[in-house]
């Protein structure tokens, strides 16, 4: 059978752990509503919670169906739409597979076409972000429990230390971002492009902030991250054009 990365057999797999998840949404949902009517909360209120709890989840849904489609030629729609959907990443799924198909000899974007790729790249984009579901329940407690301590001897440092965490994560991937600026010493411009599309998207969700907080409207903030996205991926185009 010749391999295909949208074959059927795939879209059936992944659409039957997705139905579970679904289903776990379900069903704590309905427990929810229930628990909510023992405690006699206002019928209308619940109503409105979920109303708007389900508009709020279009902004992040806009920004993961923007990486389904960034990662969907070289993967095909199920296997981005499955990391997506469950315990993925944007951020980290695109990097991961990035730096799996370069390693294979393509990049992001280049078609894979055997078996074997397409399990390493799987592989890589799975295994080290399941680590985090057996570390947050060993590790997360605890961690809170020495930061509450460092709160209290002094609350300055601690913002410090969390702002200093928040920080080194990002830096991770601002390596990867910048990784390819050496180029330039032979000549070669494009490893400017993720440079300068970053910029883009970095002044779009500035401009986002910016105008949330004139308007006073916090919707503007909760729809920066899929807006800059959007804006920085059609930057990509006239930007790789100029630097090649």
């Amino acid at each position: 059978m010749e391999f295909n990365v949208n074959h059927p057999i795939i879209f059936v797999m992944v659409g039957m752990l997705i139905l579970a998840v679904l289903g776990q949404s379900v069903y704590f949902l309905v427990k929810a509503l229930r628990r909510a009517k023992e405690k006699g909360m206002d019928g209308a209120v619940l109503k409105k919670t979920i109303f708007s709890s389900a508009v709020f989840t279009i902004a992040p849904a806009v920004a993961i169906l923007v990486g389904v489609i960034t990662l969907s030629k070289s993967l095909g729609i199920a296997l981005p739409w499955l990391r997506l959907s469950i315990v993925g990443s944007l951020t980290y799924e695109t990097v991961a597979a990035g730096t799996a198909l370069t390693e294979l000899g393509g990049g992001l974007g280049s078609q894979i076409e055997n078996a074997s790729d397409y399990v390493t790249v799987a592989f890589v984009m799975t295994v080290s972000i399941i680590i985090g579901l057996f570390l947050v329940p060993l590790l997360t407690k605890k961690i809170q429990g020495g930061m509450k301590k460092i709160e209290k001897r002094d609350k300055e440092w601690s913002e410090i230390f969390t702002n200093a965490m928040f920080l080194g994560m990002i830096s991770a991937f601002l390596g990867y971002v910048f990784s390819d600026v050496g180029l330039l010493f032979h000549g070669d411009t494009s490893g400017l492009i993720p440079v300068c599309v970053m910029f883009v998207s970095a002044v779009v969700m500035v401009f986002c902030g910016v105008l949330s907080k004139k308007l006073n409207q916090r919707w503007v903030t909760d729809y920066a991250l899929p807006v800059s996205l959007m804006c920085g991926m059609a930057a990509a185009i006239p930007i790789t054009a100029w630097l090649g």
